[in-house]
């Protein structure tokens, strides 16, 4: 879908109130909500006021004068950017006293400003180059002469913009976006008078500011005061093109400016609606990955991994691999090779390559990276509320009373959205953090929350229960709710379950770190909600989900959201902060290896029926190998060949020297990616991949929300994914014949009833579609179980707490956790390859003071990282962020070796890895660059070294 370059502002935001009131603007009648104001109401006329401080993402601010206009009956011009629509209003927005008024406001505005336009980056896209245009300015009487700011140094220290300020009309925008739209109140006014100017903090450059570069403040500024360096060294854009961003789950609208196939800039998508309008520095910047120098663009093969690779064409390449496929299936049995879909690819394109394995390999031996992050939230949530996916929309944050967020750090993996939580509790919501750390989100610029359960790693399930024990015993529980929507008898069992007095929060601080007494206080928060309004919301990521009971805390956050009446309505529910841009909707595709696209299981031979009349062959009625099940085989010799797109399981997966081992033992790898990443270093033919920029599809958020992903320039490397996997299923002689992505979701409708609904043309009509979409919903569910719940009764479920077996000893008196951070992204393959190294340019063991000076570390020393499974080394990051016992990184750079030390422990349900808690000891090391070198290599000399931390930890 192609779009206008600048969309129409209204100036002001929408107002939405079920009273209207009708009025006449230069002499046309509008009808406008009340408490539109006149500048809103005057651009629904089709009437456009002049402004410059006014856009429809802030609120109004009235500082510019130029928007001024004239009611009859009233003295003076109020600004209409200010001033509410009334019923009966006569308003002018034309006459030659306002055509006198803004044309002087414009002149001093220029005579201060460079008349620099034919050579400025903003030529042609200019708002106050326009307001002089509209107001007829066409001489400036005050000349330069006298005290001004064209001399004003440019910032230059963003890699993404620049800032110069000599171009500042101080209208504020900047500084209100990064308020309101962003909440990081990094901007400010410094200076009064004629020497205000914007400023990121005394003193300090944006890119020594609390600035996380969102583009907010960018996208707000009508100058070229702060503007992207893409435009200014390319130029304004021609035609754009809106598409869904290819990072986290959030599932950001962006429009794609253009010049030809070469992206000028991504601009966030104001109608976009999960995002409206804003962004994150991912999203927003860091999309030059996709024509990197690192791009992979020839398909390659070679017979040994230790062999050279030879560039090849895509028929040979493509032969080659049926070939092998073919081959190892002979040798070793249907069951001898599999795939693994991408949480990074397209709905469609997940969908191709399940169909793959399960209609030309024959088997179900197919996983998903979603399994190794939110396979306990399918299970969890199937099992109590009977759909495999979130309640809500984002939007519905805004009607939340008290909101809940556990194990998930929003401010870094899901920025867009937190950005709309933090404005919420600004306006008076209440927030309880359940985390290990000290996120941002306990305490920041006008936020912070009401309770801080700082649990230890692995006990969450036994928080939860005590959650419950003080609800149901402080008399707590949404009784009538769960009379009509919930199981009596699992509700009994469960409320006598929870009562017992092991379950007290007195009983379980010992266990959990948590104080009883806070836990307490924060149960009665979330149950009572606060003045009479109950709306609790409960927001929660990995820190659930990668734990070995990470299911049956998601079925324990479910008996939370039911017992309390937190279900059905906006405002409330359960919701997954899904990590990838399409976990959900990997999930959906069927990408698990006992389940068909839709959650149904390989063993209902109705619905095997189903599918086997249209895809036209017999399936499999036996579940296939998970990913860890695909190692154990392969170094059992019989698991010999794997399908890999856009995945990098060499470093995203838990105990990588298991995994490397596996990866070894198998005899034909076949990896799709972009870049050659650690699992190419295992692959015997190498695909390239395409990015989001260069593919037609769909992507599904933690909404539910499906948005279609467009193409802006042709694939680099001459094949979309989907017609790769098309043509390797061809040759292995499954005729596939798909002519275009929408053909694919087609088939996708057709064969999984809560897609029914859904085509290109009612996303194309609707902008984006929240499933279930079918006869019942023909545009979508943006809540889900409103009146009952999918399964009918919901069903409590018993959450027993049982200790992981990853235990603290005197060996490893440590606990390590993992998660993400704002600038880089998942296994960093993508920004590690943008300026976003910048801000994060290699991966650091935070550590608390104490356990520093308990062993010698201080602030950026090398240390040593030891647990059951392997060892690594990072610098340290001495920070009171930590607990004490507990240690934190992220995994963002392959180098640090982050998972090399992570065991292979996994939940009990879904064999989702438990990467949230090892046991671990830290030493200060030897430097670095050696020292990683070294073990990397097996350099003898230094692997003694290591051996001799090693012998120390055994003493």
């Amino acid at each position: 879908m192609q779009n206008h370059l600048n969309e129409v502002d209204f100036g002001t935001p929408k107002r939405v109130s079920e009273r209207e009131v009708t009025l006449e603007i230069d002499g046309t009648p509008v009808t406008v909500p009340a408490g539109t104001s006149l500048m809103r109401a005057a651009v629904d006329a089709g009437i456009k006021v002049p402004k410059l401080c006014a856009t429809d993402s802030l609120e109004p601010f009235g500082s510019c004068r130029l928007c001024l206009v004239e009611i009859e009956g009233r003295r003076g011009y109020p600004a209409s950017c200010t001033t509410p629509a009334e019923a009966g209003m006569k308003v002018r927005t034309q006459s030659d006293k306002l055509q006198q008024l803004r044309k002087g406001v414009m002149e001093l505005y220029i005579s201060d400003h460079p008349l620099d336009c034919l050579t400025c980056g903003a030529n042609g896209n200019c708002e106050l180059q326009d307001m002089a245009g509209v107001t007829g300015l066409r001489n400036v009487r005050y000349g330069f002469d006298g005290a001004n700011h064209l001399d004003a140094k440019k910032d230059e220290s963003n890699p993404y913009f620049t800032y110069d300020p000599s171009k500042c009309i101080v209208c504020n925008r900047c500084v209100r976006a990064c308020e309101e739209t962003q909440g990081t109140f990094a901007l400010t006014i410094e200076g009064r008078g004629f020497e205000s100017r914007v400023s990121p903090g005394q003193g300090e450059s944006f890119m020594d500011s609390e600035c996380v570069s969102c583009g907010a403040c960018v996208e707000a500024c009508p100058t070229a005061t702060l503007q992207e360096k893409s435009v200014i060294w390319l130029g304004q854009a021609e035609h754009s093109v809106i598409t869904t961003c290819a990072y986290c789950g959030v599932g950001c609208g962006f429009k794609a400016e253009m010049k030809g196939t070469q992206v000028v800039r991504m601009v966030p998508w104001k109608d976009g609606q999960a995002n409206e309008g804003h962004s994150c520095v991912k999203g927003r910047f860091a999309w030059g990955y996709a024509t990197h120098q690192d791009r992979m663009l020839k398909p390659m093969i070679r017979r040994k991994i230790t062999d050279p690779w030879q560039e090849v064409s895509w028929d040979e390449a493509i032969n080659h691999a049926a070939n092998e496929f073919r081959r190892i299936q002979q040798e070793h049995g249907r069951e001898s090779i599999g795939g693994i879909t991408s949480s990074r690819c397209t709905n469609e394109e997940t969908y191709l390559v399940q169909k793959l394995v399960r209609a030309a390999f024959g088997n179900n031996n197919v996983d998903t990276c979603a399994r190794v992050c939110h396979s306990p939230t399918g299970y969890g949530l199937k099992q109590t509320l009977g759909e495999s996916a979130g309640t809500q929309t984002f939007a519905s944050v805004d009607h939340s009373d008290v909101i809940l967020v556990i194990g998930a750090n929003p401010t870094d993996g899901h920025p867009v959205f937190a950005s709309r939580l933090k404005r919420r509790l600004r306006q008076g919501a209440q927030l309880i953090v359940i985390d290990p750390r000290r996120i941002d989100l306990v305490r920041s610029p006008h936020v912070q929350a009401a309770h801080h359960l700082q649990l230890k790693p692995g006990t969450n399930v036994a928080v939860i229960t005590a959650f419950a024990h003080v609800i149901v015993s402080e008399g707590l529980v949404d009784e009538a709710f769960v009379a009509e929507r919930c199981e009596a008898k699992s509700f009994n069992e469960w409320r006598n379950f929870v009562t017992r007095a092991e379950h007290s929060p007195e009983a379980t601080e010992a266990i959990t770190g948590v104080s009883a007494a806070e836990l307490r206080a924060a149960a009665r928060l979330f149950a009572r909600g606060m003045n009479g309004r109950r709306n609790a919301a409960i927001y929660y990521g990995l820190g659930v989900t990668e734990h070995s009971q990470g299911s049956t805390m998601v079925m324990g956050i479910a008996n939370l959201a039911m017992a309390t009446g937190n279900v059905g309505r906006e405002g409330v529910g359960v919701n997954p902060l899904r990590g990838q841009n399409n976990v959900q909707g990997s999930c959906d595709m069927g990408s698990f290896p006992h389940e068909l696209p839709g959650y149904r299981h390989v063993s209902d031979s109705t619905i095997r029926a189903e599918f086997e009349a249209a895809w036209g062959v017999a399936l499999d009625a036996e579940p296939g190998l998970r990913i860890p099940n695909m190692f154990d085989a392969a170094l059992g010799g019989s698991f010999k060949g794997l399908y890999c797109q856009g995945e990098d399981i060499a470093q995203s997966d838990p105990n990588t020297q298991h995994v490397s081992a596996a990866l070894s033992a198998m005899e034909c790898i076949v990896v799709q990616d972009l870049f050659l990443n650690e699992t190419a270093k295992f692959a015997h033919v190498f695909l390239p991949g395409s990015s989001f920029l260069e593919k037609d599809g769909t992507f599904t958020n933690a909404e539910r929300r499906l948005s279609r992903v467009r193409k802006v320039m042709p694939p680099k490397a001459g094949l979309a994914d989907w017609e790769v996997t098309q043509q390797l299923a061809n040759a292995l002689g499954y005729p596939m014949a798909y002519r275009h992505p929408a053909e694919i979701m087609a088939e996708i409708a057709a064969l999984t009833p809560s897609f029914r609904g859904i085509d290109y043309a009612k996303l194309d009509r609707l902008g984006s579609v929240q499933w279930p979409c079918n006869d019942e919903a023909p545009e979508g569910t943006p809540t889900m179980h409103v009146e009952r719940f999918v399964r009918g009764k919901g069903r409590f479920v018993i959450t027993q707490y049982v200790a992981t077996d990853e235990k603290v000893t005197r060996r490893f008196p440590l606990l390590l956790t993992t998660g993400r951070i704002l600038s880089q992204y998942n296994v960093g393959a993508q920004t590690r390859r943008t300026d976003n190294n910048r801000w994060h340019a290699e991966d650091r063991l935070e550590i608390h003071p104490h356990d520093a000076e308990e062993r010698g570390i201080r602030e950026g020393d090398w240390v040593g990282i030891f647990s059951r499974a392997g060892e690594t080394v990072l610098r340290a990051l001495v920070t009171e962020r930590m607990q004490p016992g507990v240690v934190y990184t992220t995994f963002h750079f392959p180098e640090s070796g982050a998972n090399v030390i992570t065991t292979d422990n996994s939940d009990w349900a879904t064999n989702c890895p438990e990467y949230k808690v090892t046991a671990v000891q830290v030493m200060p090391v030897m430097q670095p660059s050696t020292w990683q070198q070294a073990y990397r290599q097996n350099d003898r000399e230094q692997q003694a070294l290591l051996e001799a931390g090693r012998a120390v930890l055994d003493r």
